[in-house]
């Protein structure tokens, strides 16, 4: 997948998750000891690994990092909207 192309589905979950407000900007950059963060003011940050891997896992890594735009913590709620979202997929 191209950094474009990523980029785009990560917008497209920002929709679904309806965090597109709370989402500011979208950076691939190498990363020391993470696939992807997610900052308070509402920066994601993607380590160009994700690009390498299926739609699925990528899926997983930005879904999980958007709900982090919500959801500050891993709790319940995090974790049940996690499994809810994949499942219905975009």
């Amino acid at each position: 997948m191209t950094i474009q192309e990523f980029k785009e589905r990560v917008y497209l979950w920002a929709e679904k998750l309806k965090v597109e407000d709370k989402l500011k900007e979208v950076h691939v950059r190498r990363m020391k000891n993470k696939l992807a963060s997610c900052s308070s003011k509402g920066r994601l940050t993607f380590d160009p690994l994700v690009l390498e891997v299926n739609k699925e896992e990528a899926d997983k890594i930005i879904v999980h990092e958007l709900l982090h735009l919500r959801y500050k913590n891993h709790g319940k709620m995090f974790k049940v909207l996690l499994k809810t979202y994949l499942a219905e997929g975009l």
